[in-house]
């Protein structure tokens, strides 16, 4: 039997307008030494899925069908299993800490912040596998290592909020792999990870379920990591699985209408200079859906019968089931294949003008190396780049290149005790000459656009106020009227209705609060646009549509980006010129045509190695 086997699984949710469908009788089954990997927007029940399999359901929470059995990991051939949802908690709690591991999206909320690294990974050690304290500190640091932490003595010591957001993510994925599980779900695991290190985790967990034969749970949204790591391939809709296949059948038939859709946003080279296909709309209400395909709304090939109608899984072929009625009359095209071109950039290359540049910009932290002793340690060193009015430069490298401290050097965000060396221009002119407020002032012209939308909106504030805001601090020659004009032009530039204004953040998507934080970066009318990871936390649609928003706004206004990103496939097809940082050096720099057809560095061509490709 499977060594996890998922039959007829429905979860609920309470809320004040009824009851939320999350998961809706759903099947899968993962064997022994296997990958299955859940995809589909945010909202579709994959993290519904996984906190089902490990009973962690908030409290509004329910599981009011189904069974989820756990087969003996020691033998792929036994026929004993165990149903989770029928055990008790404390037989549950053992299970889930050594049987069971998971890995969660977002680390800062999974670690104790008022513990070190080291006595929460011994702690771990010691529960589940009886070591001694000593053993178990020796074993951490070996599993520090092995996931790419350097030093990994002395960050046993240090606790969670003195790491970057990828090396906790990585003390977690440490965390999880120690008591070597039998199954392993892993929420989004390489999401704030650099290209290197997400292929060093990426081969470690092949590795392990090679020497373990774990089983996985993968949930992401990143299709290329699917087809690298998966066997087979799940896709969520709604809360309901609307299609399944082998990773190879998948990616080279999908069948039903959202996996054509999703394929063929993904940005790519053959791309350039036509807008991703963007699938509108978004996920449904769960609260007592309505009979009826739940994709009926969103799908070009929509009938009359799909309106009414529940389709149920069908078998497409041996290893291929799929919901859909009409899926053996779609016909599926590459991605590019009715690419829309977009409009013409209103600058080119040639005639592009210089909006900023930087000349030897150095940056160094203070280092202490004794009670009176301080020296500087260098992380930006000697940095030139260019950005012209209507174009993209891309900053690539690993976590702790560099990147975002060249961004927060830019908008003079670093604290009093770096040391800033070299210059920044704008239009040719220090910003020590600019004002700094006012209509010609600098910050009103240079605004940036932060990965994580939610954490840089504030949600006492409604969206007009949000918008607001920097147009009273940045642009006082703007009396009320003009700033409500202005305030209602950019929230119509970005796609978003004006009753959007009267709202807060929380009751907005993921991708329609990246909408607004965009929309505010633009409403004091920038030259220059810093963007630092802005999709990299969006599902592919809501990427697509986030590139295509920037593209064409930066035709239509002409704004300079820098893109600061470890994603390369969104590299190649929306930057014109790509800088690759290490340690702080720049080691190439090239258009992104050039630099992806014939890398000259070494850590370059290292880097495009690492990442993963359709």
């Amino acid at each position: 039997m499977s060594l996890l086997d998922i039959h007829g699984l429905s979860t609920r949710l309470a809320s004040e307008a009824g009851w939320v469908h999350a998961l809706d009788d759903l099947s899968l089954a993962i064997e022994k030494g296997q990958t299955f990997a859940l995809v589909g927007e945010s909202g579709c029940g994959k993290s519904m899925t996984a906190l089902s399999i490990a009973r962690l359901l908030p409290d509004s929470g329910a599981i009011v069908a189904g069974r989820v059995c756990l087969g003996e990991g020691s033998s792929s051939t036994s026929t004993t299993s165990t149903d989770v949802l029928r055990i008790s908690e404390t037989a549950m709690r053992t299970l889930r800490g050594k049987r069971i591991a998971m890995i969660f999206q977002e680390p800062g909320t999974s670690l104790n912040p008022v513990m070190t690294v080291g006595d929460q990974l011994t702690e771990v050690i010691c529960l589940h596998t009886g070591a001694s304290k000593q053993q178990a500190l020796q074993e951490a640091a070996q599993w520090l290592e092995r996931v790419g932490i350097p030093e990994p003595a002395k960050r046993l010591q240090q606790y969670p909020f003195e790491m970057s957001g990828g090396q906790k993510q990585r003390v977690m994925i440490a965390m999880a792999l120690s008591v070597k599980p039998d199954l392993l779900i892993a929420d989004e695991p390489t999401t704030a990870l650099d290209v290197s290190i997400q292929a060093q985790v990426l081969d470690l967990l092949k590795t392990l379920q090679r020497e373990q034969g774990m089983a996985m749970l993968l949930i992401t949204h990143d299709l290329a990591i699917v087809k690298q790591m998966a066997d087979t391939v799940g896709l969520m809709y709604a809360g309901q699985l609307v299609e399944k296949a082998s990773v190879a059948e998948f990616f080279a038939r999908p069948r039903h209408p959202y996996a054509h859709a999703l394929v063929k946003s993904l940005p790519s080279q053959a791309q350039r200079g036509h807008a991703l296909y963007a699938l509108e709309g978004r996920v449904p209400s769960l609260v007592n859906p309505k009979p009826g395909c739940r994709f009926e709304a969103r799908c070009i090939h929509a009938q009359e019968n799909c309106s009414v109608t529940t389709p149920e899984l069908l078998q497409a072929s041996e290893t291929h089931t799929v919901r859909c009625f009409y899926h053996a009359d779609l016909s599926f095209k590459k991605p590019g294949a009715d690419a829309v071109p977009t409009v013409d950039s209103i600058s080119s290359a040639a005639a592009a003008k210089v909006v900023l540049q930087t000349v030897s910009l150095s940056v160094a932290y203070p280092e202490k190396k004794g009670v009176f002793q301080k020296s500087f340690k260098p992380v930006l060193n000697k940095l030139d780049l260019t950005l012209l009015q209507g174009r993209t430069v891309a900053l690539v490298g690993e976590s702790g290149s560099g990147k975002t401290t060249a961004a927060r050097a830019l908008l003079g965000l670093l604290g009093s005790n770096a040391k800033v060396g070299g210059d920044v221009l704008m239009e040719s002119r220090p910003l020590r000459q600019w004002a700094e407020r006012g209509p010609h002032g600098w910050r009103s012209r240079i605004q940036f656009v932060f990965q994580d939308p939610f954490a840089s909106l504030n949600p006492r504030h409604r969206i007009a106020e949000i918008l607001e805001e920097p147009l009273i601090s940045l642009r006082p020659d703007l009396d009320a009227p003009a700033r409500q004009a202005r305030i209602a032009k950019v929230i119509e530039q970005v796609s978003m209705p004006v009753e959007a204004l009267a709202r807060f953040p929380h009751e907005f998507s993921g991708g329609q609060r990246q909408r607004i934080a965009i929309a505010r970066a633009l409403v004091s009318e920038p030259k220059i646009l810093i963007c630092d990871e802005p999709t990299s936390a969006l599902d592919v649609s809501v990427q697509a549509q986030i590139l295509n928003l920037l593209k064409r706004l930066q035709n239509e206004t002409g704004v300079a980006m820098l893109f600061i990103t470890h994603n390369l496939a969104v590299v190649q097809y929306l930057a014109d010129e790509v800088v690759v940082l290490r340690h702080g050096e720049v080691v190439e720099r090239s258009s992104a045509e050039l630099l992806f057809a014939n890398p000259q560095h070494a850590y370059t061509r290292q880097l495009i190695n690492a990442a993963p490709m359709l």
